[in-house]
């Protein structure tokens, strides 16, 4: 059995078959790991002896008669997760050496759903970058194509998913994060809604858009992930007290009748007209399957890029203040006084991309300014929410691209920020109004995969699942793996 090939529903059927062990699955995955990931780049830490620890504690809970859906699935963590005693990096060389002192909620859950975890994954430093290409850790390779970028800033986590290197793994959505790397690498990528997955422990970067999501294969494995992720947190006072769905109970639901909205603005000169291709085949494989489908507007979306980077930026100024050279992480050698300390350990210690969007945030957040920017940048956020909102009494989901272009080469933007901004013209609205979004793979253009978006109303995570599911039994995008991997 070729047990890299398997998906998160596959193994946990092969566990409960005695196919092998879990521990044998971590040793495999982990071989796998050492001989590939060089090429790649996709892991910070690799945990070998926590992941067979755990592994033998799931092999043993399952002798006892337990039959968790994850119990010994191996998982990746991105590395901006606090992980209990292991380096957390966020990517960045001014958390080098910064070893948490507790476990993020999302990995204590999964950890208690019987998850193994073989390592902390690669990112754009702080979750700032659509590319993977700001860590301090040396940019991330898309598996598809090696001179590629994988999309960010969830790039590692992304790109060991495709690669096959983890069945699954976690990452956070901040402005597309997790659906963009999802599409330009071939995989399913859920943003669940804002409040919907516990942010404690999670290193901010903008705490009002940040979102902790799974990436996998197909969107059966995400809802097993968003299961076991999902919940109401009082350590985390952004955390909605709502029920949590059985995701996979509605993934079989029939489409008859569902009807999805189709934005004019997704088709506009700056998407390239074979991606538009690929989603307009999507609607078509919809319909057949009893979806009917009507055009709709969703007039604010125009703002959304530059709103986006007033606010993101805003609250990155504010979360990254408290990395001084101080308290803990980088600091740098022989301060003079307290003020060449701050000063030298942030500029030592922050990336080119980082230093930008702090300077912007603090510009934006300064007396003069606040009120031209920040408080018009909420105001049109407010405008975009309720765009959705009206759109949602019309339409059941809303279907589009979830990014512009195909993957782009490796360094091909880093000297246009803006270029790379525009990446996620699709994606960022849903951060903005805080619905949940999901990436779906849908094609190849060029021999590099794209992905086809779905967005649904607040908490409505389980559609968004049972749409991509049943597309998922009728055509096979998702199990096309990279040569090579």
């Amino acid at each position: 059995m070729d047990m890299q090939q398997l998906t998160l529903s596959q193994i946990s059927q092969a566990l409960a078959n005695k196919d092998f062990s879990a521990v044998e699955l971590a040793q495999s995955l982990l071989a796998r790991i050492k001989s590939l990931d060089p090429q790649l780049n996709c892991f910070i830490s690799l945990t070998e002896e926590l992941a067979l620890a755990q592994a033998q504690s799931a092999d043993a809970r399952r002798a006892n008669g337990e039959s968790g859906a994850l119990l010994g699935a191996p998982i990746g963590h991105k590395d901006l997760f606090c992980t209990k005693g292991i380096l957390t990096s966020c990517g960045s060389k001014i958390l080098s050496g910064f070893k948490a002192p507790y476990d993020a909620t999302v990995v204590e859950k999964l950890a208690s759903a019987g998850t193994v975890m073989l390592g902390k994954l690669n990112m754009d430093e702080f979750a700032m970058g659509s590319a993977n290409e700001s860590s301090h850790y040396g940019a991330v390779k898309n598996p598809w194509n090696l001179q590629h970028v994988p999309g960010g800033s969830s790039g590692g986590s992304a790109a060991a998913v495709a690669a096959r290197l983890l069945p699954a793994a976690t990452g956070t959505d901040t402005g597309g994060s997790i659906r963009q790397p999802a599409a330009l690498t071939n995989l399913t990528g859920l943003k669940p809604t804002y409040g919907r997955v516990s942010r404690w422990g999670m290193i901010a970067y903008a705490s009002s858009l940040d979102q902790g999501g799974p990436l996998a294969r197909t969107a059966e494995d995400c809802a097993l992930l968003l299961q076991a992720m999902a919940g109401f947190d009082p350590k985390d006072s952004t955390s909605v007290e709502q029920p949590v769905d059985d995701y996979l109970a509605n993934l079989n639901q029939p489409l008859n009748g569902l009807r999805i909205g189709l934005p004019k603005e997704y088709f506009s000169a700056g998407l390239d007209a074979r991606i538009a291709e690929k989603v307009l085949e999507v609607v078509e494989v919809l319909k057949k399957l009893g979806a009917s489908v009507r055009d709709i507007s969703l007039p604010n979306m125009q703002h959304a890029i530059p709103a986006y980077y007033v606010i993101a930026p805003a609250e990155a100024s504010s979360n990254l203040s408290r990395f001084d050279g101080v308290r803990f992480g980088y600091r740098c050698e022989n301060p003079v006084n307290l003020e060449d300390l701050y000063k030298r350990s942030r500029g030592e210690g922050f990336g080119a991309e980082v230093k930008r969007r702090i300077m912007v945030g603090t510009y934006a957040l300064s007396a003069g300014y606040y009120d031209a920017y920040y408080i018009k940048a909420q105001q049109i956020r407010r405008l975009i929410k309720n765009d959705f909102v009206s759109a949602f009494d019309e339409v059941d989901l809303i279907l589009g691209p979830t990014t512009p272009n195909p993957a782009w080469k490796l360094g091909e933007k880093n000297n246009d920020p803006v270029a790379q901004y525009l990446e996620d013209i699709y994606t960022i609205t849903a951060n903005l109004a805080g619905i949940p979004g999901l990436s779906m793979p849908a094609g190849f253009v060029d021999g590099l995969p794209v992905g086809v978006q779905l967005l649904a109303p607040y908490f409505a995570e389980s559609r968004l699942l049972n749409v991509a599911h049943q597309y998922q039994q009728v055509t096979d995008w998702h199990q096309q793996a990279p040569a090579g991997f």
